[in-house]
């Protein structure tokens, strides 16, 4: 029985594991948020589907290293003291965090997250 070259990659592919998502976040990053956001809203044990549902929309719509800098962004620009002046002063920095937080209240809005 002779078998192609074909089918034995097809056989290897098919047990290969899948393909990373460009939108993957690594495991840490996702708990970090989720336990963030279940602070902010009392700690309660409901908010851990509820917050993971947030996170997951939000990777949707962004790349990690988007999120990354976009969160960082939008967290830094509420902060005073001149230092965290470049956080508000950029006008892309202005855009960029508020994209990220219109992003996030749909997110949370979706996920039946309060504000």
């Amino acid at each position: 029985m002779r078998v192609s070259i074909a089918a034995i990659a097809l056989a290897f592919t098919a047990f290969a594991a899948p393909a990373a998502f460009a939108y993957d976040y690594p495991t840490a990053d996702r708990v970090q948020y989720v336990l963030e956001c279940m602070y902010r809203n009392g700690g309660s044990s409901v908010y851990v589907y509820k917050c993971s549902c947030v996170i997951d929309s939000i990777a949707q719509k962004y790349k990690y290293d988007e999120f990354i800098d976009s969160s960082t962004i939008a967290r830094y620009q509420t902060m005073p003291g001149e230092g965290m002046g470049m956080f508000r002063d950029s006008p892309d920095e202005r855009a960029a965090a508020k994209r990220f937080r219109e992003v996030e209240a749909d997110a949370k809005k979706l996920c039946s997250v309060p504000k």
